[in-house]
């Protein structure tokens, strides 16, 4: 048996030098290989010292479900660790549409990139931990996850990528950026029968939590038109503030949740 362990990757980040990126691997068998899940804001997913706003602790849980049912997926946290508007811009797409310009305003957003982070995704990181981790590859086999604007982010991977990712987890995605106009064109235009997994999650706790909620249940009522209903599932826990504690509670729910091979 080989023990677990978080390996860090510096990775070429377009125009930016290099990004962190670490790696979970789970305790697992010589020879054995494990799904995976990629995940936005590495510095919140492993540790409270390293989190700028709190911790998924997601290894905790992945090790708990390995004793539990032996059941196990590495996971890959991308990094963030520049100021909420650098990371708001980095995860914010540009091919959905335009940012609302009120929010535009008010968040000062200087130039969206989320789809420049999507790419530097497929084409470095995927390839990068497939070359040097025991991932099991496949789209069956390969997860997004991501809360906030990473949420949304992980929203349009699912749509953008339905050939690379067989299960995708939207956090309190960040549908708010978007008028429903705009979004709801994009979604209809991604629309095709063999979509995503998709879990889709929000709270109602507090106010950020509140206005995400609004934004939400706005776009989910439209996914359960077009969306495969096989494929789509709806979390709301109205208690739950906007929070990488609420978000790592429900982390597990994701993965039993799936169709796919990924159960942590």
């Amino acid at each position: 048996m080989l023990n677990e362990e978080i390996v860090t990757l510096n990775l070429p980040y377009p125009n930016r030098g290099d990004k962190k990126v670490r790696v979970y691997i789970p305790a697992h068998e010589k020879g054995e290989t494990l799904p995976v899940v990629y995940m936005t804001d590495g510095q919140n997913l492993f540790d409270v010292e390293t989190s700028s706003f709190g911790s998924w602790l997601t290894h905790e849980t992945v090790k708990a479900e390995r004793e539990k049912s032996g059941k196990a997926a590495i996971i890959v946290g991308i990094h963030n660790d520049g100021r909420p508007v650098e990371r708001n811009n980095e995860l914010t797409p540009t091919s959905i549409g335009k940012v609302k310009g009120l929010l535009l305003k008010l968040l000062a957003f200087p130039a969206p990139e989320g789809d420049v982070f999507a790419a530097f995704v497929i084409d470095v990181v995927k390839p990068a931990v497939e070359a040097q981790f025991p991932v099991r590859t496949g789209r069956e086999n390969t997860a997004f996850c991501g809360s906030s604007s990473g949420g949304l982010e992980a929203f349009f991977m699912a749509l953008n990528y339905p050939d690379v990712f067989g299960t995708v987890g939207a956090f309190s995605p960040a549908f708010e950026l978007y008028s429903q106009k705009t979004l709801r064109r994009w979604i209809q235009s991604k629309m095709r029968p063999d979509m995503p997994f998709l879990y889709l999650y929000t709270g109602n706790g507090e106010p950020r939590e509140k206005s995400i909620y609004r934004s939400e249940q706005k776009t989910a009522a439209f996914l359960k038109q077009c969306y495969p209903a096989s494929r789509l599932r709806e979390v709301v826990k109205q208690e739950q503030p906007h929070h990488e504690s609420a978000w790592g509670e429900d982390f597990l729910s994701l993965f039993l949740a799936t169709e796919a091979d990924i159960s942590c």
